[in-house]
């Protein structure tokens, strides 16, 4: 039995969600919603139905799981909540400052429906986080930066041959003589 999936919004990141459903086979996308005319939404997967968000609060039987693909700015903190009480929710807000009462908002909402929402699914916070994480625990002694609104990363190694993490790494893991640093 496959996952029925819904979509809330229609935008780039609802694209990209729909492209990605299509390749699982334990998931089925079973509607969109959308705050335009559903009648003047075309979507990629045919046969799939698009409807009102106002519909949301009619369809709980038919859907396991909402996407939540609306903006982090605006949309997320009132919507994710609203729908947490309803579905199981997963959205990818992004504004880290506003992430533990966004946390605390969804987190009770689901506790008070018996759902389970994963807030913050995304590339940064979510993949990207992830990824830093691995690379501070393996390279402590690389630095992260961060640039612009579009979310530019940069890993910084810092290692010299007098590095810890570089002679812990040369010793310990390679059975051959440690190769000098240019």
């Amino acid at each position: 039995m496959a996952i029925r999936i819904g979509i809330i919004g229609y935008g780039n990141l609802a694209r990209g969600v729909e492209s990605e459903i299509s390749r699982c086979p334990d998931m089925e996308l079973k509607g969109v919603f959308t705050r335009r005319d559903p009648a003047s939404l075309k979507i990629r997967t045919a046969g799939v139905p698009v409807y009102s968000v106002n519909d949301l609060k009619d369809k709980t039987a038919d859907f396991d799981v909402m996407i939540n693909c609306g903006g982090s700015a605006t949309d997320l903190p009132v919507t994710t909540p609203e729908y947490a009480a309803l579905y199981n929710v997963i959205d990818s807000f992004d504004t880290h400052a506003k992430i533990p009462e966004h946390f605390k908002a969804v987190d009770e909402a689901s506790k008070s429906a018996n759902k389970v929402s994963l807030i913050s699914a995304g590339w940064d916070p979510g993949m990207f986080s992830l990824q830093r994480l691995y690379s501070n625990c393996i390279l402590p002694e690389v630095t992260t930066t961060h640039s612009g609104a579009r979310a530019f990363h940069r890993v910084t190694p810092m290692l010299s041959e007098e590095s810890p993490a570089l002679r812990t790494a040369s010793s310990t893991l390679s059975p051959y003589p440690r190769l000098s640093m240019p």
